[in-house]
């Protein structure tokens, strides 16, 4: 999904507007496509970025230890999988009550599910946000992730997840404003349009 995509323009502004809602640094898997969006959207922002990079991304022919653009102090290259994502999963975690995160997962293939549930199933076993919640958002702009979510109620009916279980971990948008709304509750920050202040929410 390069920048002509629609994906790819919702990412690039939703990236933006998440960086200025919450203040904080955002990581990616710096990489082509979506992630390159928020990225970029991050940037457009004026706010922090960093990366764990692949050497070689799915469909790339060849592997590259550097990113195009972004400085090297900026992103660590990793040689497996498993790195990336022990890295993403630290930068989501919240070390206090005033650190403003969250998850955020586009659309994607192999790779994004891979992320997707492994995060879904450390907050199931309350290895990520026991003590401090820590949103988890997907975005299923046009219906992206709509036969996963069929597939996931297919599962409740044959009794193999719970009913309501995966439904209680994330929150499913539809589009940017509902992400926006979702994180701004959340963290009880003033809504878009509305003046924002730095503020410590206490999470129960």
């Amino acid at each position: 999904m390069g920048p002509d995509h629609p994906h790819y323009l919702q990412a690039l502004e939703l990236g933006k507007e998440v960086a200025d809602l919450l203040d904080c640094t955002s990581w990616t898997g710096a990489g082509p496509g979506l992630m390159d969006a928020a990225t970029k959207g991050a940037l457009e922002a004026g706010k922090p970025v960093g990366g764990f990079k692949i050497a070689k991304e799915a469909g790339e022919w060849t592997a590259s230890n550097f990113h195009s653009y972004l400085p090297p102090e900026t992103y660590l290259t990793c040689r497996f999988f498993s790195a990336r994502k022990h890295g993403l999963v630290d930068a989501a975690v919240r070390s206090s009550c005033s650190d403003r995160t969250a998850v955020v997962a586009l659309p994607g293939g192999i790779g994004t599910l891979d992320e997707m549930f492994e995060i879904l199933t450390l907050i199931q076993l309350q290895r990520i946000g026991s003590e401090l919640p820590v949103p988890f958002l997907v975005m299923n702009y046009d219906s992206y992730y709509q036969k996963l979510l069929d597939f996931l109620g297919d599962c409740e009916n044959w009794g193999t997840v719970s009913k309501g279980e995966v439904a209680s971990l994330w929150k499913i948008c539809e589009n940017n404003s509902e992400a926006l709304a979702c994180l701004a509750e959340f963290y009880g920050l003033p809504s878009s349009g509305e003046e924002r202040h730095e503020v410590s929410v206490q999470i129960e």
